[in-house]
């Protein structure tokens, strides 16, 4: 078994419920995010802040959005999708990891997906969590 930082996550995650600053965001950007640290096989962060980038699919006001987490690779299978290169790297969104996220979580904007590709992506988010239509 895996040991995780589950300590050092609740001191950043007090940090950041007491934070007043909420960036603004828009849909299709990339923003690096704190995750955290999770159960399972629940997407985790990484680093000192626990964070890795994800793509806001929806923005429902200015405190949440749903996101899908993003891996620094190329996976294929019918839970990921290729976005192309994320801070020069490939990247895939882990569509089973989709969530809703408050805004204090996010820590930096790196980058804004192309229309088609984000279009692409939520078809595929759709598909993933409610099957063909």
């Amino acid at each position: 078994m895996i040991k995780k930082d589950f300590d050092g996550w609740n001191e950043k995650k007090k940090n950041l419920h007491g934070s007043p600053s909420k960036p603004f965001y828009h849909e299709r950007e990339i923003w690096w995010c704190s995750l955290g640290v999770n159960i399972g096989f629940e997407q985790d962060g990484t680093g000192k802040n626990f964070d890795r980038p994800v793509v806001i699919v929806r923005g429902f006001n200015k405190d949440v959005f749903f996101a899908v987490a993003l891996i620094g690779k190329k996976k294929i299978g019918k839970y990921y999708f290729n976005v192309g290169k994320v801070e020069e790297k490939e990247a895939s969104a882990v569509l089973s990891q989709a969530r809703l996220i408050d805004a204090k979580r996010l820590v930096r904007k790196i980058g804004v997906l192309d229309e088609s590709v984000f279009s692409d992506l939520k078809k595929a988010l759709n598909k993933a969590l409610f099957g063909e239509k």
